[in-house]
């Protein structure tokens, strides 16, 4: 994720009043849509709130917002993901979305992917502290591994306008597979100088679909777009 990493993401749709942070994290309705992987989301989401700011992770602004706003963001696109494979999450930055699709898919493997050492150090240690054994972490820009391995899906968050973002991905993933990646609610507008490098992977127009979570939390906007070729 470029900049301070997990800046407000773009969201979509009408919410009632969301509770703060903590309650909402604490939820009836949050444990139930994250099930079995509640505990090791919580304890991400408890490092977040301890050491994001300290790390340059997420602004000084966010760390009350945490699971409205990158937890929840972020889990609103496991139900778009196969469910078994491997996925990239590309500038993975504070590990949004990717820790958090590892946490609720043990079944998938996940390769998070990022250039600064600073967030790859902490991404180690978030992978060690919560166990997770079904993600790697590497360093690196996308554009390094082009030709050296590909996988199911390719994922991503707040990295790039869609143009660029399917030239940095796009080689990462196989044909027939995808890119599913969350985005700000204005993406419709970047399709079209996108249309050029999506013909050259034989890609059509993408889907955009609305990823929900639990009631109270906004939508967030989900791309969706195949491989062909």
């Amino acid at each position: 994720m470029e900049g301070s990493d997990v800046a407000a993401q773009g969201q979509t749709g009408a919410s009632a009043e969301v509770p703060d942070g903590e309650t909402l994290g604490a939820s009836d309705a949050v444990r139930a849509y994250l099930g079995d992987a509640y505990d090791g989301v919580a304890q991400y989401a408890e490092m977040l709130r301890d050491q994001g700011e300290l790390r340059g992770l997420i602004g000084p602004r966010e760390v009350s917002r945490i699971w409205e706003r990158h937890i929840l963001n972020s889990a609103a696109v496991v139900p778009h993901l196969p469910p078994v494979g491997t996925v990239a999450d590309i500038g993975s930055g504070a590990g949004l979305p990717g820790i958090v699709i590892a946490a609720m898919r043990p079944e998938l493997q996940v390769i998070l992917i990022e250039p600064m050492e600073r967030r790859t150090t902490w991404l180690t240690e978030v992978v060690t502290g919560l166990g997770l054994t079904n993600v790697e972490v590497k360093r690196g820009r996308a554009e390094e591994y082009h030709g050296a391995f590909e996988v199911d899906v390719v994922t991503a968050r707040a990295v790039a306008a869609l143009s660029k973002l399917v030239r940095m991905s796009m080689p990462l993933v196989r044909v027939g597979g995808e890119m599913v990646i969350l985005k700000g609610r204005s993406v419709a507008e970047e399709v079209e100088p996108a249309r050029k490098v999506l013909r050259k992977y034989g890609a059509g127009d993408p889907d955009i679909l609305e990823g929900s979570t639990v009631e109270g939390v906004e939508a967030t906007t989900i791309v969706r777009v195949r491989r062909g070729k």
